[in-house]
């Protein structure tokens, strides 16, 4: 039972972990419209940014302030590609993908002359290296704080997108952009709000993605992001409902796979969901269907 209750609330960890990053890809799919390569730089941005001042803040509150620079190192990073690159392409798909792709490789590029290839021991608080008793499981603490999180951003982000203006005005955008601007209202600057956003998400799976690694690196965005746009195209593009169902789908999957079979079946079984998903339903679980 204790094996059991470890497997499954550890891999409802890793799913939150996959909703963290997936959250903003969807987001900015879904409302922008721009499939984002760059993403796990963004991620990566937002780990780096944390360690660096996680290494220098001390005191109880040392790790949430370095955890709140590296979120808005993320989001500024994400307003300003969105600004520089990604606005003059804007119904350019093909040249978004090539952008966004480079731009993630110079990135790890820049990364790895800044602070080598390098793996970076981690400035986490103590009480993450420690363990809750749950139904007879010693669950990790970092488990714990990555469920929470995913918990907030997810009822953060619904009620941002059903009850805020700026909300209601993002979406109204990506279903008639000509509308909206004959209303008097920017569409760019609600455009630009979205990547700040996705960018906040991503630096926040960074901040504690290195938590739950105890380490940083600078190709752990781009890893990380293979299975984010998975849980993104099994939940659904563009839906961030879908995206948290998948992440926990894929996360307990990967969890019961490789603790029961061998090391490395429970990708091998992502990929075969994945594969399953899109035969049967091609959309994704709440994706539109035509």
């Amino acid at each position: 039972m204790g094996t059991v209750v470890l497997l499954t609330v550890t891999g409802l960890g890793l799913g939150a972990l996959y909703f963290l990053i997936a959250s903003g890809l969807s987001l900015v799919f879904g409302l922008a419209d721009v499939l984002n390569f760059a993403h796990g730089l963004f991620l990566s941005v937002g780990a780096y940014a944390t360690w660096w001042a996680g290494s220098r803040l001390s005191g109880p509150w040392g790790f949430t302030l370095a955890v709140a620079f590296g979120v808005a190192c993320g989001a500024a990073v994400g307003a300003l590609v969105e600004f520089v690159l990604i606005r003059p392409l804007y119904r350019r798909p093909t040249e978004q993908v090539l952008v966004t792709v480079g731009l993630s490789l110079a990135g790890v590029a820049l990364l790895q002359a800044a602070w080598g290839a390098d793996s970076r021991r981690y400035p986490s608080p103590r009480w993450t290296r420690g363990a809750t008793r749950i139904l007879g499981a010693d669950v990790p603490n970092d488990r714990l704080l990555l469920i929470g999180a995913a918990v907030v951003v997810l009822a953060g982000l619904l009620v941002f997108l059903r009850r805020t203006r700026y909300g209601l005005v993002i979406r109204a955008g990506v279903e008639n952009r000509a509308m909206v601007a004959a209303l008097g209202i920017d569409v760019r600057r609600a455009f630009t709000l979205v990547f700040a956003i996705g960018g906040a998400l991503a630096g926040l799976a960074g901040a504690l993605g290195g938590v739950y690694f105890g380490a940083v690196s600078p190709g752990q965005g781009a890893s990380l992001l293979i299975f984010a746009f998975i849980v993104v195209v099994i939940g659904g593009m563009g839906s961030v409902t879908g995206s948290a169902y998948a992440a926990v789908a894929v996360g307990l999957l990967q969890q019961f796979v490789n603790y029961y079979g061998t090391s490395g079946a429970g990708d091998i079984c992502v990929v075969a969901l994945l594969a399953a998903v899109l035969l049967v339903r091609p959309a994704g679980i709440a994706g539109r269907t035509a």
